[in-house]
């Protein structure tokens, strides 16, 4: 049976298809969960409470670009279809028991685990030894023509790397190479990849970043945080590109460069998460090249010695940047906002009227006194709550933004804070506000679907 043929077999009475996977969720689960949104219409995808640590890092910031709940979310009884994707045990799933024991539930199972034996009769079985689960639903996907944007196509990428290691893996088969082509076909980001991914380090590479760790010299030039070093090498050290992308990193910089030093040459390696530090035209300055966020040179000693290549480089910062993106381009405006005063049942019907998932409190003198936003809709408990006035129910200290703040800066802010609403104010009042949307859009250059 294909999807085309059993994805609408249940419409009538029951007619809920949701998507799941094993709890401690990792990315291969996720985007397979993601996928199975997309060949299946209608489907909502279940993600687990429990998710590794770099996951969850990137739902804290893309989540509502997805239609993902939590178990918690759904009514059980009204699911008539169920996929289970990256496993085939019924205990690894998050709170799915009683669907486990439907007679009415059509259950599609996707994996690529060849090891045990599945616990889960399914009606349809797509389980393959194969390096990755998303490259299952990519064959899907390019079967059917089925046409993906940017951002699904990176998570769809972030998933099929960490499986296989980068296609490194011994259980990678050509036909994920091939998932992986499709994908950057599609404009899957590897940058953005490259950040959520935390790759292995050999014992020298280790040796190298702890030494980097301890003599970084940190700056602020034009508002920007930066780390600066020189490393002498007495030995051969492998990809040394990966570790200065994980020094910048753990020390939170907006750039670092790093001047790696042997006997008879310089080789210096810049990286950056800002668009006002363009490391590909500093490191033209010295012969080299790159792009944005990442480039290099190799330098004779003789030519320039490893303390000029360091002050040419503070010299060349220090000039005025070419002009970027601040918040205040990207902001959304005019705010709408309520009075403390206003009843939840009143922010519930004008969020409900304007289609938005916040709407920010300002109190006497136009001052930000909280926001209340769709998930503190579940604090009501009892009818009669909602004629209380919502400064019962928002969230107070809000974080701010200034409307000069970078992008990157927000989206770091939304991170740390775990927040998808960001007041921009200016001279202490509110002037817009940034949502995750406005993030996502600025980033992959559309609004998710």
């Amino acid at each position: 049976m294909t999807i085309a043929e059993s994805r609408f077999r249940n419409n009538s009475g029951k007619s809920m298809i949701i998507a799941t996977t094993h709890k401690n969720t990792d990315f291969d689960a996720l985007a397979s969960v993601i996928a199975a949104t997309i060949c299946y219409p209608g489907c909502v995808g279940v993600i687990p409470k429990a998710v590794n640590r770099n996951v969850a890092q990137f739902l804290s910031t893309h989540k509502t670009a997805f239609n993902l709940l939590l178990p918690n979310e759904i009514n059980s009884a009204e699911v008539s279809r169920l996929i289970v994707v990256d496993t085939n045990q019924w205990h690894r799933l998050d709170r799915m028991d009683e669907l486990r024991h439907r007679d009415d539930l059509a259950i599609d199972l996707w994996d690529h685990h060849m090891t045990g034996e599945s616990d889960i009769v399914a009606d349809r079985v797509c389980r393959e030894p194969i390096g990755a689960t998303v490259t299952l639903f990519v064959r899907e996907m390019i079967k059917r023509k089925i046409r993906i944007n940017a951002l699904v196509s990176t998570v769809l990428l972030i998933g099929l790397y960490e499986d296989t290691g980068h296609l490194s893996f011994p259980s990678t088969t050509p036909e994920d190479a091939r998932a992986a082509a499709f994908l950057l076909e599609n404009n899957a980001d590897l940058n953005v990849a490259g950040f959520f991914l935390n790759p292995p380090y050999e014992e020298t590479q280790r040796e190298v970043l702890f030494e980097m760790m301890k003599n970084t010299e940190k700056l602020t030039i034009n508002g920007n945080s930066l780390g600066i070093n020189i490393i002498t090498l007495d030995k051969k050290v492998t990809d040394l590109a990966s570790v200065v992308n994980m020094y910048r990193k753990i020390i939170n910089a907006d750039a670092v460069f790093v001047i790696f030093v042997n006997s008879s040459r310089s080789m210096v390696i810049g990286r950056s998460n800002s668009d006002q530090i363009h490391i590909g035209k500093i490191m033209a300055e010295f012969g080299g090249g790159g792009h944005n966020g990442a480039g290099s040179s190799s330098i004779k000693k003789s030519v320039m010695s490893p303390e000029k290549i360091k002050t040419a480089i503070l010299s060349i910062l220090a000039k005025d940047q070419e002009k970027t993106i601040h918040i205040g381009d990207i902001m959304s405006f005019p705010v709408i906002s309520v009075t403390p005063d206003t009843t939840m049942r009143e922010v519930r019907e004008l969020m409900d009227r304007e289609k938005i998932r916040g709407v920010m409190v300002i109190g006497e003198e136009e001052r930000i006194e909280g926001i209340i936003v769709l998930w503190d809709f579940k604090k009501i408990r009892k009818e009669r709550q909602w004629n209380s006035p919502v400064k019962a129910f928002m969230v107070r200290n809000v974080a701010t933004l200034s409307p000069e703040t970078s992008p990157e800066k927000a989206a770091q802010t939304m991170i740390e804070k775990d927040v998808g609403h960001l007041p921009v104010v200016k001279d202490g009042k509110m002037i817009g506000i940034v949502t995750r949307t406005d993030i996502l859009t600025y980033f992959y250059g559309l609004l998710p679907d």
